[in-house]
């Protein structure tokens, strides 16, 4: 299972919500959804424009979680 993380790096960077949203062109409620782990999918291109703006890498973002039943 692939686990987003963009609350970790919004900590690190002392970025809100809004500001990111703000600097990669998504709404609030869309960063919300990724920043809660609700989200199913994300495009290449939102992953870019949000490593772009937290300065990391998607390795950073996105991790990877052994699911056992």
């Amino acid at each position: 299972m692939i686990v987003i993380n963009i609350d970790v790096m919004l900590a690190k960077r002392k970025v809100s919500v809004t500001e990111l949203s703000e600097k990669i062109g998504i709404t609030m409620a869309n960063v919300s959804i990724l920043k809660n782990g609700k989200t199913k999918a994300i495009k290449i291109e939102t992953l870019d424009k949000i490593c772009r703006a937290l300065e990391c890498q998607p390795g950073d973002i996105l991790e990877y979680k052994e699911f056992r039943v």
